[in-house]
Formats: C-alpha cells, sequence, structure tokens
C-alpha cells in the first residue's frame, strides 16, 4: 500500500494540465496531501503549502507523488536530485509515469540503500484475459471525450458521488495512473499489451446486481490519433449501457497535435454511439460534461443551456455544478 499523505511533486510542468495528476488527488482526496514542491520554471500551482523535503516530513508526509502526466510519461532527469533526496530524506516514491521508478538504476539504488519503497502504479499486476464479448450482468456508464484530458476522471468521480448521494448503487472503476492513487485501485490500461486491453476492461467490471451501475474511468479519444486505441478498447470491453459525452470547449486544437481541430459535440456521439453498439445494442447517450474551469460562472452556465438545447440531453460541469441531473438520466434507464 502506498503510505499517505503525500507530498505532490509538480517539476517543472509547463502549465496546470501537465500536473493534472496532482491536481485530481487534490480535488478528490484533499486529506491525503499536506502540500506541493515546485521547482524552478514550473507553471503549475495547486494553491497547496510550499513546501520542500524537509518541511514535508515535519509536516507528517510520507510519500512523494510524482504529480506531473507529461507526453511520453518520462522521468525527467532534472527531477532526479530531488528524487534521490527525498529517498535520503526517508520519503517513499509514487508514479503513474510509462517510465518506472525501478528501471531507474540511481533511484532503485538509494532505495535499496534506504530502505524505501519505490510504487509504480502503472504496472498491470494481473494476466488479463482476451476479452469474450459476452453480456455481463449489472450496468455500466462510461464518458468519452472530444479529446483527451477533457474531464472524464472528474465526470466519473462526480458521477460516482451523486449518485451515492441518491442511494443509487455505484463504483468507480479507474483505468488511469490518478485514479488509481486516488482509490488505490484499478486497471493502468495503458501499459496493458494491446490485445488485453478490452479483456482488462471485462476483467474491472464483472458481473454485479442487476441496479448496480460501474462508472469506467475514460481515456483518451476516439479523435485522437495519438491514444484512440484505448478508448476503443473501453468501448467494447466496457460494453456500455450509457454514454456521456464531455468536452472542454476554450480547448484550441487536440492536446499535444496543434494540427488537429476538436470534432463536435455531435459528431463525437454520431462516432461514439454506433461503435458502443457492437458490443451492447441498448447502449444510450445520456449526457454532456462539460469542463468550464476557464469559464466565467454566466458564460460556463450559457454554454451549458446552449449545448443542452442543441443536442436535448442534461448538460452541466459535474465539478462545478454538480453531476445530480446525470445520475438522475442514468436512473431513468
Amino acid at each position: 500500500m502506498i503510505q499517505t499523505p503525500y507530498l505532490l511533486f509538480l517539476g517543472d510542468a509547463p502549465d496546470g494540465l501537465a500536473a493534472k495528476v496532482a491536481q485530481g488527488i487534490r480535488d478528490w482526496r484533499p486529506e491525503n496531501c499536506v502540500g506541493q514542491y515546485r521547482m524552478e520554471g514550473c507553471n503549475a500551482d495547486l494553491g497547496l503549502p510550499e513546501m520542500d523535503l524537509v518541511q514535508a516530513r515535519e509536516a507528517g508526509a510520507k510519500t512523494l507523488v510524482i504529480g506531473v502526466a507529461n507526453r511520453g510519461g518520462v522521468i525527467s532527469q532534472a527531477w532526479k536530485k530531488v528524487l534521490v533526496t527525498a529517498l535520503e530524506e526517508g520519503f517513499d516514491l509514487a508514479s503513474g509515469l510509462h517510465n518506472l521508478l525501478r528501471d531507474e538504476p540511481d533511484l532503485a539504488a538509494v532505495a535499496e540503500a534506504t530502505g524505501r519503497a519505490l510504487h509504480d502504479v502503472r504496472v498491470p499486476e494481473v494476466d488479463y484475459p482476451i476479452a469474450n464479448g459476452e453480456k455481463r450482468r449489472g450496468k455500466r456508464v462510461l464518458p468519452v471525450g472530444t479529446d483527451c484530458s477533457v474531464g472524464k476522471m472528474y465526470t466519473g468521480l462526480a458521477l460516482d458521488q451523486a449518485m451515492r448521494k441518491q442511494g443509487m448503487k455505484s463504483t468507480f472503476r479507474p483505468t488511469g495512473q490518478t485514479g488509481i492513487l486516488i482509490t488505490g485501485d484499478g486497471v493502468p490500461l495503458d501499459a496493458v499489451v494491446a490485445d488485453f486491453m478490452a479483456g482488462a476492461v471485462e476483467w474491472l467490471t464483472p458481473d454485479n446486481d442487476p441496479d448496480h451501475w460501474d462508472i469506467i474511468e475514460g481515456q483518451g479519444s476516439l479523435y485522437h490519433v495519438s491514444f484512440s486505441g484505448v478508448t476503443l478498447a473501453l468501448i467494447h470491453g466496457g460494453q456500455p449501457d450509457a454514454l456521456i459525452l464531455c468536452h472542454e470547449p476554450t480547448r484550441k486544437h487536440m492536446r499535444g497535435l496543434p494540427g488537429y481541430g476538436l470534432p463536435s459535440l455531435e459528431a463525437l456521439r454520431d462516432m461514439a454511439l454506433p461503435l458502443a453498439q457492437v458490443a451492447n445494442p441498448d447502449c444510450q447517450v445520456v449526457g454532456v460534461s462539460i469542463n468550464t474551469q476557464h469559464m466565467g460562472a454566466a458564460e460556463a452556465e450559457a454554454y451549458c443551456a446552449e449545448v443542452e438545447g442543441r443536442l436535448g440531453l442534461p448538460t452541466v460541469d459535474p465539478f462545478r455544478h454538480g453531476a445530480g441531473r446525470l445520475a438522475e438520466a442514468l436512473a431513468a434507464l
């Protein structure tokens, strides 16, 4: 188990979105966060107390969590001095990057010498099966996005919270490093061998009570040429009964792909639903989640109202407004 509380390491993150792992932990498990550690040039700020390693240890932090999700998931050489010192100061390290802590000889050597733990949460720990497409009991909902990093995980977590408040049976099923660090369990789907991705999602969402909802954490986007494969594995392996469309309206282009614009919500609906109906012919699109973090309150309300009128679906920012209306749409199925 990863020891809490955490010191969230933001490194030299170029912007807030690059520190989305740390931001997710802060937003959904604030009780586990004592502070943030930022290097020179860091442009991300979670609003947590600024701490060095000594201050964090005195505040009770036990694990330094790499809260940066950079393109390619690599451990930057610029971070190494901090990571090595953290081990020497008595911290464990936790990371969700593709570049594993345990594969870094200097970190592995210091961890062994100091008796500290290296937690690589993006390592599959189960021999997942190949998907068989068999129908499972229970219900499932999957957020799908016009792009990466538009709020699919936040939608799922907020929906789980709202459904529980309404007395519905639900379980949030993490499929990425941030969700795993928040909940302590899940499948690091983008680290699973391609042939087994859909099977891993079947394994993650097994038979359940007929009125129980698995809320599957979305990943990637069908329209993102770098990461569309993981999205399709979620759609087919998850066999969702419901889809929620997710969008960030101020985005100028696909994350990391300046030559690619974002599709409309209508285009996403018309692509995702037929693909979902391959595995579950009864699947429906039930709502829209809008990430309005870069909008003022009035602008956000107006945008959601416009989308709702256009698509005829309940439309909210679930983190800002709550996900109650999305939960009600699921209860009506």
